[in-house]
C-alpha cells in the first residue's frame, strides 16, 4: 500500500470512526420513555442506563493504551468497531432488560476504547496537524451525535418500533470498520516515551497535569451526558412533542458541528488559549440560568448556548494532543483523562435522575448543573498553561529515565 493511499485510508478511517463514537451513548435518550415502557424500567434503572456511557469510558478506556501496545492500535480500533456494531444490533432485538443493559455496555466498551485511542492515532500519524485533524474528527463526531439525536425518533416512528430506531446505528458502525481492515496489516504500536521509557497510566495519575485534565474532562462530560441523557425528557415535560424535544437536543449537538471545525484550530494556534476556553465555558451558566427562567418559550436559545458550551469537549481533546510530546504519552494521557474523568462524570446522569424523582420537576436538576459548571473556569486556567506530561513524569521519577 502506497504512503498516499495509507494516508487517505487513515483519514477516512478516523472520520468514519468518529461518526460512531456517540450513537451508542445518546440514541437511547430520545426514546427513553418507550424503552422504559417496554421493559418496565424503574427510575433508578433508567438512571443506570443513562450512566452506562460514562461507566464504560471509565472502566474500558483505561485499558486502551495497554491493548494498543500488546495487540496494535489499528487492530484494537477495528475490534472496537465490530464490538460496537454487535452490541447495538443485539440490544435492539432482545426482550430482556438485563441483556439490554449488558449489550449496551458491550457497545459502549468498544466505543470507549476507540474514543481513547483517537488522539493517539492523530499524534502518531499527523503530529504536525493536531489542530486540523482534531477539528476534523470532532466535527465528524458532532455529526454522528447530532444525527443519532435527530433521526432516532423519526426512524423509529417510520418503522413503528423504537428497536429499529436504535438498531439502525449498528449498520453505520459495521461500515466504519471497513477502512480499518486495510490498516491492520500495517499495524504498529505507539513508540515509547523519552529515553525509551514507557508512559504508564499510574505515572500520569500522579502528576498535577494528569489530575487536572481528568477533573476538567470529568466535569465537562458530566454536563454533556446529563444533557443528552435527560434533556429530551425535560423538554417533553415542558410541553414539546417527542420529536421536537429530540430536535432540541439535536440542536445542542448540531451547534458544535461548525464550532468544532473552528475552535480546535483556534485553540492550537494560540500561545495562551485561556480566553478561548473561558468564552466557551461561560455559555453553561448563562444557558442554564435561562432555562430556569423560561424553559419552554426560549428553549431553542438555551439549546444553542448549552451546545456552544459543550464545545469544551473538542477543546479538551485538542489539549490532550498538545500536552504530550509523544504518541504513547498522548495515548496514556488520553486514557487517564477520559477514564478517570468519566468515572467522575458517571455521577451526573444518575444524580439528575435521582434529583428529578425526588423533586418531581426540573428546576433543581438544572440548578445543580449550573453550580457544577462553575469550577471549569478554574481548571481551564491551569490546563491552558504550556505543560507537557512527559516533563512532569521526568521531574517525579528521574531515576527511571534511563531504565
Amino acid at each position: 500500500m502506497t504512503a498516499r493511499r495509507t494516508s487517505l485510508l487513515l483519514v477516512a478511517g478516523v472520520l468514519l470512526l468518529s461518526l460512531n463514537l456517540r450513537p451508542a451513548a445518546v440514541s437511547v435518550g430520545p426514546v427513553l420513555d418507550e424503552v422504559r415502557d417496554a421493559f418496565g424500567m424503574s427510575g433508578a434503572t433508567a438512571g443506570l442506563l443513562t450512566s452506562l456511557p460514562v461507566l464504560a469510558f471509565a472502566l474500558f478506556g483505561a485499558l486502551a493504551p495497554t491493548a494498543a501496545r500488546v495487540v496494535g492500535v489499528h487492530r484494537v480500533t477495528l475490534l472496537a468497531l465490530l464490538v460496537v456494531g454487535g452490541g447495538l444490533l443485539g440490544r435492539s432485538t432482545t426482550d430482556s432488560e438485563t441483556l439490554f443493559l449488558v449489550l449496551s455496555l458491550l457497545a459502549l466498551a468498544g466505543m470507549a476504547m476507540a474514543n481513547v485511542l483517537l488522539p493517539s492515532l492523530v499524534k502518531l500519524h499527523f503530529p504536525d496537524r493536531i489542530g486540523a485533524m482534531t477539528a476534523a474528527y470532532t466535527t465528524a463526531l458532532a455529526v454522528g451525535l447530532t444525527a443519532s439525536l435527530a433521526l432516532t425518533v423519526p426512524v423509529a416512528e417510520a418503522a413503528g418500533s423504537w428497536r429499529t430506531g436504535l438498531g439502525v446505528w449498528a449498520v453505520l458502525a459495521l461500515l466504519a470498520a471497513l477502512p480499518w481492515l486495510g490498516l491492520v496489516a500495517h499495524d504498529r504500536r505507539p513508540p515509547d516515551g523519552p529515553a525509551g521509557r514507557a508512559v504508564r497510566y499510574l505515572d500520569v495519575a500522579r502528576t498535577p497535569l494528569g489530575i487536572a485534565m481528568a477533573v476538567f474532562f470529568g466535569l465537562q462530560s458530566l454536563q454533556a451526558y446529563a444533557v443528552f441523557g435527560w434533556f429530551a425528557q425535560l423538554w417533553r415535560d415542558s410541553g414539546w412533542s417527542p420529536t421536537a424535544a429530540g430536535l432540541l437536543v439535536a440542536l445542542i449537538a448540531g451547534v458544535s458541528i461548525p464550532l468544532s471545525l473552528w475552535l480546535p484550530r483556534l485553540l492550537a494556534s494560540r500561545e495562551n488559549p485561556l480566553g478561548v476556553l473561558l468564552a466557551v465555558i461561560a455559555c453553561y451558566p448563562i444557558g442554564y440560568g435561562g432555562m430556569l427562567v423560561a424553559p419552554y418559550s426560549l428553549a431553542p436559545l438555551w439549546a444553542v448556548l448549552v451546545g456552544t458550551a459543550a464545545c469544551t469537549f473538542p477543546l479538551i481533546l485538542t489539549l490532550v494532543g498538545l500536552r504530550a510530546r509523544t504518541a504513547e504519552g498522548t495515548a496514556t494521557l488520553s486514557a487517564f483523562t477520559q477514564s478517570a474523568g468519566y468515572l467522575l462524570a458517571a455521577l451526573g446522569p444518575f444524580a439528575i435522575g435521582v434529583v428529578h424523582d425526588a423533586t418531581g420537576g426540573w428546576d433543581w436538576p438544572v440548578a445543580l448543573l449550573l453550580v457544577l459548571s462553575l469550577p471549569l473556569g478554574l481548571l481551564a486556567a491551569y490546563v491552558a498553561k504550556p505543560h507537557a506530561i512527559e516533563d512532569q513524569l521526568d521531574r517525579r521519577a528521574p531515576e527511571r529515565v534511563a531504565s
